[in-house]
């Protein structure tokens, strides 16, 4: 039978999409300025977390310095920094930053994840690309059988709907948003990123809102 650390395995090895092999490798040999230093991790994510875990937390895809760089989704940049300090005061995380892929941070219950494995060029994978990593995150999924599923960002809330497949209409992405499918529930969130946090369109306590609320789900269940 097949099992999560088996997936990872397979996951770090992908060079099935061409354009996100050669940026996510280019970055890890070109290096940002302060990073010179670094030895890039330059391949797929792998997820990170608990197993099983009642709670998996959906993104879209590894920034080029952040997990492109450390090899652990959600770490060393400023959106790993917002979602894990809110991850801590759930009680998710053992921590409140995520800083490198040694810094001995533990997940709680909870598991990290991306619709997307690779790097992508402006942080966009295109349509293709989606399709061609969705099996993996399908295959977590029927390994994982999360009670709560919380997608940040409308991209991520997509993803979800498509490797879950429920009937049609799919429900609409928000912020807070809340939908039973089948056995789990899928919250919606709006992603960390810097775009969404330094304009306040998504803050501390709307964070701790859906986390919070996850974390309920995942306790009455």
């Amino acid at each position: 039978m097949e099992s999560l650390a088996a997936l990872d395995a397979e996951i770090v090895t992908c060079r099935a999409c061409a354009r996100l092999v050669e940026w996510r490798e280019q970055v890890g040999r070109e290096k940002r300025k302060s990073f010179r230093d670094d030895t890039y991790w330059a391949r797929p994510i792998p997820s990170f977390g608990d197993d099983p875990a009642p709670i998996l937390i959906v993104g879209l895809a590894p920034a080029a310095h952040g997990a492109n760089r450390t090899g652990r989704v959600f770490t060393g940049d400023r959106s790993a920094d917002f979602l894990v300090a809110g991850m801590h005061r759930a009680g998710l995380a053992s921590q409140p930053t995520s800083i490198a892929a040694d810094d001995g941070l533990r997940l709680i219950g909870c598991r990290m994840t991306a619709a997307v494995r690779c790097a992508p060029p402006g942080n966009t994978p295109t349509p293709d690309e989606r399709t061609a990593c969705r099996p993996y995150l399908v295959r977590e999924l029927a390994l994982l059988h999360p009670k709560v599923i919380v997608a940040l960002g409308g991209l991520a809330w997509q993803e979800t709907l498509r490797a879950l497949e429920p009937p049609r209409p799919w429900p609409k992405f928000g912020h807070g948003a809340e939908e039973l499918i089948g056995t789990a529930t899928l919250l919606g969130c709006y992603h960390p990123s810097q775009q969404n946090t330094f304009t306040g369109r998504l803050t501390p306590p709307m964070l701790d809102g859906v986390l919070g609320r996850a974390v309920a789900l995942a306790k009455s269940r």
